[in-house]
């Protein structure tokens, strides 16, 4: 494992040591704890090649997701490909805010997720709201699978349909909960992103367009007919776009509720109810 670390310091990873750990555990099967505890532990051949290959691509900068494909995101373990974005614990903070502005878990809520890529939003509230059902929608239809593989492994598939579309097309409401952590990078800034996200991760995910808000403007627009009366839409955003996003929801008739910061204290957040309450 050194001479893994090494080879990934030397490429210029500030985790290598950790980056190589993991992978090892990765390639043997052998928990963190043991690699930690009997260092000495030998790697057969096969898991020895496969190791070698990780850590080959983990030093072009593939994200570490993508080479053992999987990612933890609100206690799930999720499966990630190059057609997904890695869920970030930025996007914890979404779900936590819907679930604060929910007054009863146990309601049968309707959730739709627009941009669901890994499904890892709707997903998490599914977990937390047992009696909910969400539709995920992606353009991209390796992700569409994707969503809908980590559905079937977490035994959510009977709570969830995956939809093939350009945000809501197609789709067909109300729905007391929409979600989305659309994509938000200005398209000239997408080149000087850290490899890992500018060599690996999906543009698609990535083009917020010139501004970075094109994809708030679509979706607002949309969600007439969409949102059940005293819905919520909750939206991510990147650092520094909570006003422009506050305002193209109001533009757009919703009502701003409330804002959510994450653990580093950076607005993350936003959300939107409709201006009728339910009854």
């Amino acid at each position: 494992m050194t001479e893994a670390a090494a080879q990934l310091s030397s490429a210029g990873l500030e985790t290598a040591r950790l980056d190589a750990r993991l992978l090892l555990g990765y390639a043997t099967g052998i928990t963190q704890e043991a690699l930690i505890g009997y260092p000495e532990r030998a790697v057969d051949g096969d898991a020895l090649a496969r190791y070698r290959t990780y850590i080959e691509r983990r030093a072009r900068h593939e994200p570490l997701a993508y080479v053992t494909g999987e990612k933890e995101f609100w206690g799930l373990t999720l499966g990630v490909t190059a057609h997904t974005l890695i869920p970030r614990p930025d996007s914890e903070t979404l779900v936590a805010v819907v679930l604060d502005a929910l007054p009863d878990r146990n309601a049968p809520w309707r959730i739709l997720d627009l941009g669901t890529g890994s499904g890892c939003l709707l997903l998490a509230l599914l977990k937390e709201l047992p009696n909910a059902r969400g539709v995920g929608v992606d353009i991209d239809p390796s992700a569409v699978t994707q969503a809908a593989r980590n559905a079937q492994v977490l035994g959510m598939e009977s709570r969830s349909h995956w939809h093939v579309g350009c945000w809501a097309e197609g789709v067909s409401g109300p729905f007391d909960i929409v979600i989305s952590n659309p994509p938000y990078i200005p398209a000239a800034a997408i080149t000087a992103l850290a490899p890992e996200v500018a060599e690996y991760e999906p543009h698609l995910a990535l083009d917020g367009g010139v501004d970075g808000l094109i994809c708030y403007r679509q979706i607002t627009a949309e969600l007439d007919g969409l949102l059940a009366p005293g819905g919520i839409a909750a939206f991510e955003f990147g650092i520094g776009q909570g006003a422009a996003v506050r305002d193209i929801g109001i533009h757009a008739g919703l009502r701003f509720v409330t804002s959510a910061h994450d653990l580093a204290g950076i607005e993350r957040c936003v959300v939107f109810s409709t201006n009728v309450r339910k009854a």
